[in-house]
């Protein structure tokens, strides 16, 4: 018998007003993987997460949490979750410990204590009052309080913003270990590096619908290298196409920056340059590399700042 999905979302929709801020979005994550759910600002992820979690109704669709609507039965699913706000929600007079104490004894079975906040390296402020933490000291806690009562789904809203490399490592270290001992985890990340690195699944939603869903590797496709440069803006790629091999393509990415995808072989390279010495361009920034879950994400959902 097939198990159950941790989550399962089919043909999920939210309207306000006139706006449709999540449009008919379906997938499903198996329980004990990681799905990073990755979008631009107002692409509908913050809602997606809170019709997950019960706090919004859908308007269409269904949505399904370890079997359970979490709108109609969120009494009985609430208990099974984890939620770690990107804001924190600890009570700012409270001390570290006693917030973190305070979640669990709302907890049937809670994790330490003591050694949440050792693992998030937090024991040296566990008297502290939370108004006097650091921002990454308020990241860590709240991820603590998403732990202690052994979520059997975790949901995280940029679980590392603010924290240092160490303090991210470590936390990353910690979410692979709850995946290791099956608790499903959904992540929303701005950090593609953070996602390619931790995800089984990923899904990318703009305009609340999603536009690309799978693997890391499946995103990414073909993992032939690619060659990067900068230029003056603006140039007129034609030629250079017209010497490359058939299959190969050549975009300006953003002004003065360029991207030619293909088989990057020394041949291939030795055409570029000597299109730049046929058309008088100077390059500089000439690199190889194999393109990224950042590229996909760009190519995707465009290089415009949104608000």
């Amino acid at each position: 018998m097939t198990e159950e999905p941790a989550l399962e979302l089919l043909g999920l929709g939210r309207t306000f007003g006139s706006l449709a801020a999540v449009d008919d979005l379906s997938f499903t994550v198996p329980r004990g993987s990681l799905l990073a759910l990755l979008g631009p600002n107002g692409a509908g992820k913050t809602t997606t997460v809170q019709m997950c979690e019960g706090f919004l109704r859908p308007t269409s669709g269904t949505v399904r949490v370890l079997g359970i609507d979490p709108w109609t039965h969120a009494d009985q699913l609430r208990p099974r979750l984890g939620v770690m706000l990107q804001a924190g929600g600890a009570h700012a007079s409270a001390r570290t410990r006693e917030m973190l104490d305070l979640i669990g004894h709302c907890s049937a079975d809670p994790l330490d204590a003591g050694w949440l906040l050792e693992e998030l390296g937090l024991t040296s402020v566990a008297r502290t009052p939370v108004r006097r933490l650091s921002g990454g000291q308020v990241q860590r806690l709240s991820l603590a309080m998403a732990l202690i009562g052994r979520p059997e789904v975790l949901f995280l809203d940029e679980p590392t913003a603010g924290l240092d490399p160490a303090a991210r490592h470590l936390v990353w270290d910690l979410l692979r270990a709850a995946r290791a001992d099956g608790v499903t985890i959904v992540l929303t990340t701005h950090l593609m590096d953070e996602a390619e690195l931790l995800a089984d699944q990923v899904v990318i939603i703009d305009h609340g619908r999603a536009v690309a869903s799978g693997t890391t590797s499946e995103l990414l496709g073909d993992e032939r290298a690619h060659l990067r440069f900068a230029a003056t803006a603006g140039l007129d790629l034609t030629l250079l196409l017209q010497a490359l091999p058939s299959g190969y393509t050549a975009v300006e990415v953003r002004a003065g920056h360029y991207r030619v995808d293909g088989d990057i072989t020394p041949a291939a390279m030795a055409t570029v340059t000597s299109w730049f010495a046929r058309v008088g361009v100077l390059a500089t920034d000439l690199q190889v590399g194999r393109r990224s879950l950042d590229d996909v994400y760009l190519d995707l959902t465009g290089r415009e700042i949104r608000a």
